[in-house]
């Protein structure tokens, strides 16, 4: 395998049937990236990591595709791939316009505010009203606090540099740690 940047998209769930199949779960059930791959990265929960020629994929229900590895032949050996993550090439994803990022790129960005460093983005959560970024402050006591991913807090998301920048009200409120 080359150096890739891998990210995870899915996560096996189950064996399915008797012929080797397995069900995924995608993580973003919007994405359609996953079946458009010929080989994949599985990322079993103990054990090593190892790369895995797709023979077939397809939507089986809402989130979920039932996926075929070669060399996988029977249903105890799908059982081993039981609860391993499936990644793929960040390469892989399409190309996103201005202003638009992924949630891969911003995991462990620095969070910077007009006067400096307040901590590092830790995930990012999405509630029903506005999406949150989750982010671990450079105060002593190391508080996590969730920054809502809003205009009024955010001023620039900076996927390539690896950086979240906030504005002053927002820099106050991770100072505060509440």
């Amino acid at each position: 395998m080359s150096q890739a940047r891998w990210v995870g998209l899915a996560e096996i769930t189950r064996p399915h049937g008797v012929r080797g199949e397995v069900r995924v779960r995608l993580y973003n059930s919007d994405s359609e990236l996953l079946p458009l791959q010929g080989e994949v990265l599985l990322r079993p929960a103990s054990g090593d990591e190892r790369s895995a020629r797709v023979d077939s994929m397809r939507g089986a229900d809402a989130g979920h595709l039932i996926a075929k590895f070669r060399g996988v032949d029977d249903r105890n050996q799908a059982d081993l791939l039981r609860n391993a993550e499936v990644c793929v090439p960040r390469e892989a994803f399409p190309l996103l316009e201005d202003g638009e990022f992924y949630v891969c790129d911003v995991i462990g960005a620095r969070v910077v505010g007009p006067r400096g460093e307040l901590g590092h983005v830790l995930e990012l959560v999405s509630y029903p009203t506005a999406d949150v970024l989750v982010v671990k402050t450079a105060l002593p006591e190391a508080a996590t606090v969730e920054l809502p991913l809003i205009d009024d807090f955010i001023e620039q998301v900076d996927a390539e540099h690896h950086e979240v920048r906030v504005n002053a009200a927002a820099a106050q409120f991770l100072r505060q740690g509440d």
